[in-house]
């Protein structure tokens, strides 16, 4: 079982590198390489045999490249602000067992707006320099029309209930994305605002039915792993049950409970309207009703927001503690810094330090 304390100890670690990156500059050189970059950015939450096919197929188009794997991030909460079933560190362990050549550190999406996520992402593409990024998508009528325009290099923006492109206006679809295809929408979106070239650079891929990240963290939290071990990499049982033995998972239903008490409870008015993913409204209800003996009893105090995630959004900036000005000074020289969290070896390390012009990696510790 996962101690309270992991989790405490995990948000104090990367508390502190986030101020470390916040004051670091990324810095540019020259690429002296010709290699082809293969970025993905998948959570991993955990690695199934869905994101191992859309590895597959990529490497397959691209075989001698080196496929990068962007795993966010710091505070191991996703863009929903729900907690990852385990560490990024055992997440790029099994993206590496699985096939990955490189994995990078991405973005805390858990304490970001969807909109600014994705332009760190986008951002991330771009340090990388990336050829080819291969995204999953379920099929349905009309989204072909909006996938070959975004292969064709043309930004394609979400709207409420409905998809336009960016360059002519015209409406491309009316009525509202699920998750996957809404991120390949989103991003194109984020790639064109920062002029990043991404003409026939993806790679699309039909989502493989019968497999369910939420089925395999339900079981795993059930302790019945084994019941979804069909839809497993065998590399992603092996670390799943070591991390589960040691103590390390499942995290996905764990939060620094007295870490968010304390910090409504104690905090004057100021520094919590400071707090990214704060609302006005959701401000003055926690006020107005502190203090709070639970966090069940504090999230009644949350405001509904404009997304359904919004309520663990706000529990996720509660827990970390970052200010809006830091996280917009942390988004505009995003990346600083490529921490390299896993690589295949020293040969695939090396050649992907002269391929990539972002100049500032660090390897993780």
């Amino acid at each position: 079982m996962v101690e309270a304390e992991l989790i405490t100890k995990i948000f104090k670690r990367d508390e502190k590198l986030f101020k470390g990156d916040l004051n670091k500059q990324p810095s540019y050189g020259d690429v002296k390489s010709d290699v082809k970059i293969i970025a993905d950015f998948t959570e991993y939450s955990p690695m199934h045999l869905g994101h191992r096919y859309c590895m597959e197929q990529a490497k397959k188009q691209v075989p001698e490249g080196i496929f990068v794997a962007i795993v966010p991030g710091l505070f191991e909460r996703n863009g929903r602000g729900n907690p990852y079933i385990m560490t990024r560190e055992a997440r790029a362990d099994t993206a590496v067992s699985v096939g990955a050549d490189i994995v990078v550190e991405g973005p805390p999406m858990g304490i970001m707006g969807s909109g600014q996520y994705s332009m760190c992402l986008a951002a991330t593409f771009k340090a990388l320099d990336a050829d080819y990024i291969p995204r999953g998508y379920r099929p349905f009528d009309g989204f072909q029309t909006i996938l070959n325009r975004i292969s064709n290099g043309f930004g394609v923006a979400p709207k409420p209930y409905k998809i336009v492109d960016m360059e002519t206006k015209d409406v491309l679809y009316q009525g509202k994305l699920d998750e996957d295809n809404y991120v390949i929408v989103s991003l194109s979106k984020s790639l064109n605002k920062i002029n990043f070239d991404f003409k026939n650079k993806f790679i699309f891929i039909k989502r493989l039915e019968g497999v369910s990240g939420t089925k395999i963290r339900e079981n795993v939290g059930d302790g019945d792993l084994h019941a979804v071990e069909t839809m497993l990499p065998t590399e992603t049982m092996r670390i799943l049950e070591r991390e589960i033995e040691y103590g390390r998972a499942p995290m996905d239903q764990l939060r620094n409970y007295n870490g968010i008490l304390d910090r409504v409870n104690n905090s004057n008015i100021n520094e919590l309207r400071s707090l990214t993913m704060m609302d006005e409204r959701t401000l003055m209800s926690l006020i107005e009703n502190r203090p709070f003996k639970t966090v069940l009893e504090l999230e009644k105090s949350i405001s509904r927001g404009f997304s359904r995630h919004h309520k663990n959004r706000v529990l996720s900036a509660l827990e970390a503690g970052i200010f809006k000005e830091d996280i917009h000074k942390y988004i505009d020289r995003y990346p600083s810094v490529i921490r390299v969290l896993k690589y295949k070896n020293e040969e695939v390390l090396n050649e992907f330090r002269k391929r990539i012009p972002h100049r500032r990696l660090e390897l993780w510790q």
